[in-house]
């Protein structure tokens, strides 16, 4: 039998070396860039996703994320490095295997980590020992220690000696053209000292910056904190909205103002709401986690709920420009993904305004150059994109602006639109000229 000193040394060697083979379980919108970030750095990656239309993309060259260079994923392939697989067994010879599958929460706001449970369950006989796993995936805390590591020592790996662990929450943001995966600080975590030492060694030769906290549940903490901390803020600068609205003062330069501010201040800007999987979720995994443990978490817990009421407050400002319904009229959303230049619409608030005006008695559309066609989660009906042009514009009897896409042409929703209804400040204070009705929500 191998010891423990030798195949810790051997990890060791070849993470310096960057003579590892990585397996990365999940190609979505943080794995895809993790698994490209890790073959940047000089090591030799093998992609694993369940879709098959996403392997055959990957391992054709095709571009998949708009805001990634057309040509990264080609470049990565054709230098030998960089492949994509469904098979996880092909992951057996992996020195180290991250796994970046989605979580979320149920209809009961209860966790909901099945996927990652799965992915650990076909992992665990087929990673080698001596090999470093590390797991990306959100979590709440304690879900590693309880729930995970249990999946690898019930498949006879000793965490530690012959099979090294550790949780390195995600940090990715979709469409930032400042932080990248290289360049933002990486939190890992882990519970005996060797796992963690690799998984920073390993962390050090990918990104810039690694931050070392003493155990996994620190830094599942660390993650769900993070973004429960920015739906707390969010839900503040949305509820200002209202405030100033009732003041008779504009939210957005009284937020600015607040801004010059050099310390103690960070600004947070009103919107139609949250989207996307990880602002959303992490408040709520936090918060179930909290109750189990017999405490509470009064100030996150209503951020949930106001965050969540705030697409019903632009569809209900909407009915009041409109004349006191939307029963009947013809609405266009301006954008459909949850954020500004990216098509992701998990999560978005704009499709539960879609929704919420149909329950209204409304007929809308939407218009999204990043999101040709999309069913919502849990129905099977497609909605499309509608071109956005003088004639269609004029068959509308108000917009909404529910993302702000760069490449939408305001100027003719300004000349055209009779009402819009801004809920992201693309027309406020003279910005763009505007001939009809224009109200912030």
């Amino acid at each position: 039998m191998t010891s423990f000193f030798s195949l810790s040394n051997d990890l060791r060697k070849s993470i310096t070396t960057q003579d590892a083979k990585v397996g990365v379980v999940g190609l979505g919108y943080v794995g895809l860039p993790l698994s490209l970030g890790v073959h940047d750095a000089g090591f030799t990656v093998m992609g694993v996703d369940i879709k098959s239309d996403r392997v055959d993309a990957i391992n054709s060259g095709q571009q998949l994320l708009k805001y990634l260079p057309a040509d990264r994923i080609a470049n990565a392939r054709d230098s030998g490095r960089y492949q994509a697989t469904t098979d996880i067994a092909n992951l057996s010879d992996a020195d180290i295997v991250l796994v970046s599958v989605p979580t979320s929460i149920d209809h009961d706001d209860q966790p909901d980590i099945s996927i990652l449970f799965r992915a650990a369950g076909d992992l665990a006989p087929v990673v080698r020992p001596g090999a470093l796993v590390i797991i990306e995936s959100t979590v709440y805390p304690g879900a590693i220690r309880e729930k995970i590591a249990p999946i690898f020592t019930d498949a006879g790996h000793v965490l530690g000696q012959n099979l090294f662990l550790a949780f390195s929450p995600e940090r990715e943001d979709p469409g930032n053209a400042s932080f990248h995966t290289r360049n933002i600080p990486k939190l890992v975590g882990a519970d005996d000292p060797t796992s963690l030492e690799m998984a920073a060694m390993f962390y050090r030769q990918v990104v810039e910056e690694v931050v070392e906290v003493s155990s996994t549940t620190v830094a599942e903490t660390v993650k769900v904190y993070e973004n429960s901390f920015r739906t707390v803020n969010i839900a503040l600068a949305n509820e200002m909205k209202s405030v100033c609205q009732a003041l008779g003062i504009d939210v957005h330069e009284m937020i600015a103002a607040a801004a010059t501010k050099p310390f103690g201040f960070m600004p947070f800007w009103p919107g139609p709401g949250i989207g996307g999987d990880c602002i959303p979720v992490s408040p709520v995994l936090l918060t179930a986690r909290v109750k189990e443990l017999g405490a509470s978490l009064p100030i996150v817990e209503h951020a949930i709920v106001s965050s969540r009421a705030i697409p019903a407050g632009v569809v209900a400002r909407a009915a009041e420009a409109a004349g006191g319904t939307l029963s009947g009229k013809k609405v266009l959303l301006l954008g459909i993904s949850y954020k500004k230049d990216v098509g992701d619409v998990r999560r978005s608030p704009a499709v539960d305004i879609l929704e919420l005006i149909a329950t209204e008695g409304g007929a809308c559309d939407y218009h999204d150059p990043l999101v040709p066609v999309f069913a919502a989660a849990g129905s099977t009906e497609e909605h499309r994109s509608v071109d956005l042009t003088e004639t269609a514009l004029s068959a509308y009897d108000l917009v909404i602006v529910a993302t702000d896409h760069t490449d939408v042409d305001y100027q003719l929703v300004g000349r055209q639109a009779p009402i819009i209804v801004d809920t992201r400040n693309v027309f406020a204070a003279g910005k763009i000229p505007v001939s009809g009705m224009l109200v912030s929500a």
